[in-house]
């Protein structure tokens, strides 16, 4: 009872302290609506930014890395503030400079509104099929097992999860469709600051479980008889090819910290490009500090139960049952739910925007005013909420592995996008059809790639296999290895079509350029004035992930 009332408490506060420090913004103009009038700090936009990212699936999927194949998985959390910095660097000046309040904008001013199309579906299809439900059912499922809603309410889990995943949606809905960017990003600031907490307090609690009430010693004791699991190295066969990082992972991480409509936009609505910069660049730092909440503890549960999980997403709740003190444990689940909220209701809020600004003002309404297009943009929020509110509770029909499958599935449409906004800007006469037979090029032999030819080469590798005389446990292991070595890791594939995509648009740029060269214009929105501090503290910030990779190697 003491925990549900914590959590209520503090849940509560939160909404509170959105709704108050939101009142003064004008919400019936799009900038006030989808940027936040344009008025975000940098601790706002740093917080906003940590929380949108951390998420269930997040926190309980990594950790489950972490027990499977130990810190290597860290790759995850610490080159991303290295993709955060050259986003700091270069890509947030140049968006900054156009005013634009959404990525497939400048894409519309670079090449054309049917682009800028393509890439808004693009987007949406992603929000809606994967990421809105996705977020909604692993939220949903880690809220009943953390308070035990089965017992507690006497229901089954089918009942307990539909429950949950429209609690879940309903209040986010309130944030991300009434309340705009703003109070999406002063919420998130609030929980934020008790993820921080909250999520240092399991390794703490941990180490110093195994480590008889010292959190020194329990570390110690860790390292000392794991060591297998302390190599940040990956072999070519481990989850993280070491080879990755210099290929497909940077990839992924420069989209989603620098194009990805859902992250960015936080960006965006800075007041200047000192505070985006501060901003991110705070928000990097503290990333690389981000292993300690997502993958340390996967870590000391693989120590605690001896690798004993039959599953290692069960890993982050088993230890947090077993070291957090019951007092804490309302708190604990209100900072879980602001990280489930964040997630949902930043992709909803992202996705109203580009309908709204993209699609509706572009294709059904041209003469359509702000209040207009805002309007406009609630109700498809309004009808895209329910939609995944729906679809939520039918993932527990899909089959094990389902996290891994979609953040490979996410590169159907990121390396595309990434691959055309790169051209965009680095460019000035790379004409518009490069960019549509990029995005489709992309998104077809990516999709060949990894759901047709992965699969039949696996298959293979896995009939050619003689498995005679084998325990089941090793022929499992041998065919897990057959279908890891018979073809290319997923981010080197990623890597492989980048360029490919990007040689196809500079070759048509060559062969049918545009008439006249590409010139962005700076609209005033806000002051583009560099912060003088951002080069040196990137190069700090990237030295400390090179030295972190080689003490753990």
């Amino acid at each position: 009872m003491i925990g549900i009332i914590s959590f209520i408490a503090f849940t509560a506060i939160v909404a509170i302290f959105a709704y108050v420090s939101t009142r003064g913004t004008d919400e019936t103009t799009s900038d006030g609506y989808f940027l936040g009038g344009r008025s975000l700090g940098a601790i706002t936009i740093a917080g906003s930014l940590l929380l949108t990212n951390l998420s269930t699936e997040q926190i309980v999927g990594l950790n489950g890395a972490a027990y499977k194949h130990g810190i290597l998985v860290m790759a995850w959390e610490t080159f991303a503030a290295v993709a955060m910095i050259v986003t700091a660097i270069w890509l947030l000046p140049k968006y900054l400079k156009g005013g634009i309040a959404t990525v497939p904008t400048f894409l519309a001013r670079r090449f054309d509104t049917m682009t800028k199309t393509m890439v808004s579906a693009l987007f949406l299809s992603g929000y809606v099929v994967v990421l809105l439900p996705i977020v909604l059912y692993s939220g949903a499922l880690a809220f009943i097992t953390m308070f035990d809603l089965e017992t507690l309410l006497g229901l089954d889990k089918t009942t307990c999860l539909w429950i949950c995943v429209w609690v879940i949606g309903l209040i986010g809905s309130i944030y991300a469709i009434f309340g705009g960017l703003k109070a999406v990003a002063v919420s998130d600031l609030v929980n934020a600051v008790g993820l921080m907490i909250g999520g240092l307090l399991i390794p703490v609690f941990g180490l110093m479980a195994i480590g008889d009430g010292s959190m020194m010693a329990g570390l110690d004791v860790l390292t000392s008889t794991n060591p297998e699991m302390f190599n940040a190295i990956g072999s070519p066969t481990s989850e993280i090819p070491f080879s990755t990082i210099f290929t497909g992972m940077m990839l992924v991480q420069l989209f989603y910290w620098g194009t990805n409509q859902a992250i960015i936009q936080r960006a965006l609505g800075a007041s200047s490009l000192q505070e985006g910069q501060k901003g991110l660049v705070f928000a990097s730092f503290v990333k690389i500090l981000g292993p300690l909440i997502v993958v340390l503890p996967g870590l000391i549960a693989f120590h605690m139960f001896q690798g004993g999980l039959s599953n290692g997403d069960e890993a982050y709740p088993a230890l947090v049952k077993e070291v957090l003190p019951a007092p804490l444990l309302g708190f604990f689940a209100a900072v879980i739910f602001g990280a489930i909220m964040s997630s949902f209701n930043s992709a909803l809020n992202s996705s109203v925007t580009l309908f709204g600004l993209d699609i509706y003002k572009q294709h059904f309404n041209t003469d359509a005013t702000e209040k207009q297009v805002v309007k406009a943009g609630k109700t498809f929020g309004i009808i895209l909420a329910v939609l995944a509110m729906f679809i939520a509770p039918f993932i527990a029909n899909a089959p094990d592995g389902l996290f891994g499958y979609l953040q490979e599935v996410n590169g159907c449409y990121s390396i595309p996008i990434l691959t055309i906004i790169v051209v965009g800007f680095a460019t000035k006469y790379v004409p518009a059809i490069a960019a549509k037979i990029a995005l489709w090029s992309g998104v077809v032999l990516y999709s060949i790639s990894q759901f047709i030819l992965k699969p039949n080469m696996q298959a293979r590798a896995v009939e050619a296999l003689d498995t005679t005389g084998m325990t089941e446990e090793a022929a499992a292991a041998a065919i897990g290895l057959a279908e890891k070595t018979a073809y290319p890791h997923f981010l080197h594939v990623m890597a492989i079509l980048f360029v490919l995509n990007v040689v196809i648009m500079l070759i048509i740029g060559k062969l049918k350029p545009r008439e006249t060269a590409y010139e962005q214009k700076y609209t005033e929105d806000v002051d583009i004035t560099p912060w003088k501090l951002v080069k040196p503290i990137g190069a700090v910030i990237c030295i400390i992930v090179v030295g972190v990779y080689m003490y753990f190697s």
